[in-house]
Order: C-alpha cells, then sequence, then structure tokens
C-alpha cells in the first residue's frame, strides 16, 4: 500500500522552527497524492479472493515512510483461462428466459434479499439493489452455497480491518464468453465481499460488465456494517469514540493519509516514529522536542464513498467535545468524517531530553 506521509517531524519540514503548523482542513495533499489499491473489487471468473492485506506489514510501511507498491495483484490475478471453458455451478435459482433483463425482474431474488437475517453485531445498511459495493477499502470475496450473511460475516470477522461486507446475487457466464461461445447460458452465483470501512448503498456502484455479448448483472444486494470499535494498540490507550474529526487549538503536528482499508495501527505506528524522529534529529536548544502523544484516526469519505483513514496527530490529548470536523466540501464534492476514534500514547512523553 502506498501512502502519503506529511507528518513535519519525519519529513523534517520544520526543523529551523520549533513552531507547530496550524490545522486548517484535510490535507489534500496528502489525500491527491495517495495511490489507491490496484484491487477495487472481486475479479471475474474466480470463486474467491482470500484477504491478504496485513496490518503488521502496513503499520511497518507506514513507520518506516517507504514508497511501497500498492497491494500485489499477483495472487488476484487471474489464472490463464481458455476459451468456452465451463465455469463452476452456481447455488443460485436460474432465471427464464435466460435474459438480463428477467434477471433482474425475479422477483425471487428480492425475497431471498428481502429475507435474509442481519448477522449479530452488524447493521443493515442497504438491502436488495442491482448493484455489488466497490471502492478503495475492497479485501476480499468469497463465493457461497446460498444467500449467507452469517458465513459472509464469519468470513469478515476471522479478516483483519473487516468493517462491512456485500452480499449479492450476480449473473455469471457458464462458459467463458468468446467467439465460439459469445453469450453462453448463464449461471448465478451468491457473492460475498469484504471492505475495510462501513458500506453504504453510494459504494454500491458495481451492476456488472459486458463479456463477448454476455451481461453480468448484479440484484438482490445487501451491505451490512459492523458495529464495533477499532482495536486497540500496544503503548496507547483508546479507542475513545469522537463525533467528528479533532478541530484542536494547538499541538496540531500534522496529517497522513492511507488510501484502502481502515486500519488505525498505521497511525500509531507513525505517531510513535515521529517521536523517535523528533528525539534524533529536531531537539531545540532546550533539551525539548514535540512528542506524539495523541492520534485521531478516521475514515474520510467523498460523496460518502470512502476513499481512505485519514490519521492526524498532536502533542496532546483531545477529548470529544473537540471533534467538531464533520466534514467539508472540496469543490462540489463533500468529504465526509466517520468511525473517528482517538488513542492517547500511554504514559504520555513529556517532550524533554
Amino acid at each position: 500500500m502506498r501512502s502519503a506521509i506529511l507528518i513535519y517531524a519525519i519529513a523534517g519540514l520544520a526543523v529551523s522552527s520549533p513552531l507547530l503548523p496550524r490545522q486548517s482542513s484535510f490535507d489534500w495533499t496528502a489525500i491527491d497524492a495517495a495511490t489507491p489499491p490496484a484491487v477495487q473489487g472481486p475479479p471475474a471468473f474466480v470463486s474467491s479472493d482470500p484477504v491478504d492485506f496485513n496490518p503488521a506489514a502496513a503499520a511497518s510501511s507506514a513507520a518506516a515512510q517507504a514508497a511501497v507498491s500498492p497491494p500485489s495483484v499477483a495472487k488476484r490475478s487471474l489464472l490463464k483461462k481458455r476459451d468456452c471453458e465451463q465455469q463452476p455451478a452456481g447455488a443460485a435459482p436460474t432465471t427464464s428466459p435466460d435474459t438480463d433483463a428477467a434477471f433482474l425482474q425475479n422477483s425471487e431474488y428480492d425475497d431471498i434479499a428481502q429475507n435474509a437475517p442481519v448477522p449479530q453485531g452488524y447493521s443493515l445498511s442497504f438491502s436488495d439493489v442491482q448493484g455489488a459495493v466497490e471502492g478503495p477499502s475492497y479485501l476480499g470475496y468469497y463465493t457461497l452455497n446460498s444467500f449467507d450473511t452469517v458465513k459472509c460475516q464469519e468470513y469478515c470477522d476471522t479478516a483483519p480491518a473487516c468493517y462491512g461486507i456485500n452480499v449479492y446475487i450476480e449473473r455469471d457466464a457458464s462458459e467463458i464468453p468468446a467467439d465460439a461461445c459469445p453469450n453462453p447460458a448463464s449461471t448465478v452465483n451468491y457473492k460475498c465481499s469484504l471492505w475495510g470501512s462501513a458500506v453504504s448503498s453510494d459504494m454500491a456502484t458495481n451492476v456488472g460488465q459486458w463479456q463477448d455479448q454476455f451481461h453480468v448483472v448484479i440484484t438482490g444486494s445487501n451491505g451490512y456494517t459492523k458495529n464495533a470499535a477499532p482495536p486497540s494498540y500496544q503503548n496507547f490507550t483508546g479507542p475513545i469514540e469522537l463525533g467528528g474529526a479533532i478541530q484542536a487549538p494547538s499541538g496540531y503536528m500534522g496529517s497522513s493519509f492511507f488510501s484502502g482499508p481502515y486500519d488505525p495501527s498505521q497511525c500509531a505506528a507513525v505517531c510513535q516514529a515521529a517521536t523517535e524522529y523528533d528525539k534524533e534529529h529536531l531537539v531545540n536548544s532546550d533539551g525539548t522536542y514535540d512528542a506524539c502523544n495523541f492520534f485521531n484516526a478516521f475514515v474520510l469519505s467523498d460523496n460518502n464513498v470512502p476513499q481512505g483513514i485519514e490519521c492526524q496527530y498532536y502533542t496532546q490529548a483531545w477529548d470529544k467535545s473537540y471533534s467538531t470536523n464533520y466534514g467539508q466540501y472540496r469543490d462540489t464534492d463533500y468529504w465526509s468524517v466517520s468511525s473517528s476514534y482517538g488513542y492517547s500514547l500511554a504514559p504520555q512523553d513529556p517532550g524533554h531530553i
């Protein structure tokens, strides 16, 4: 995962001045510089795409400020497929007549989606839409034997940094479409995709694709969001649930932005690395340095579609009364804050050699 880390201490941008930068807005430079993950949804012609996001590796990369490539797509690249190769039969009922229009009008799929149970520990975000979730927080997906929301929840609960699931019904080709079989009969699959953020209907923009003359389409799409705070991290107390993002009157050090799953461990790693850098390179004549004692991690969304995790760093802890930045416009797009949590270093670093 490539990140844009603009912590002033690590970047060495304030060597000549002990003053901290003023907090005014989201750091659009960091956001624009972040490279989105290469894979933003389930690939075609594979039955599963297990999660390979590694929080420890992501945190290590963030702390080292190493410019790394986006997540490897080798595992997710399609195996070489042969024209007209038979595909596994899906577990969902097929539609007659076998057309995309008939599939989308099949009320049986609506009934399946609308009667599915909401998994324990999750909330229903949207129900029975004709589009699947896609975006930068994609983690992986599985093909199911039924519209099994609980099984999808179990996949999410065992995956790192998973906060949302999407269960849906997809019309797929029974053979790889090619010149000799441009529009094969369909097979219908139940699918479960995992997401490193809350999910919403605004993210359900994958309405299918054309494969030669065969039309892949989606219906019965349900989204569920986990009702849980992010984990705690070594050397920090928290998480403390906030409202919006912290808007502090002082002590702001800078921010970093990571396109991909919501993983505050990256913020924790950068916070500690910033302090170590200051101790080694930015000690003032009186023996003081700027120590990162608190960070605020939150999901930043563009028009309600999560783009990644924003981390903001402070020399002191701030409480919920300062979490007043719920979002702001950038041109005509509204960038909003969600899943905002604070973590305090324990014990606090006095910032003095």
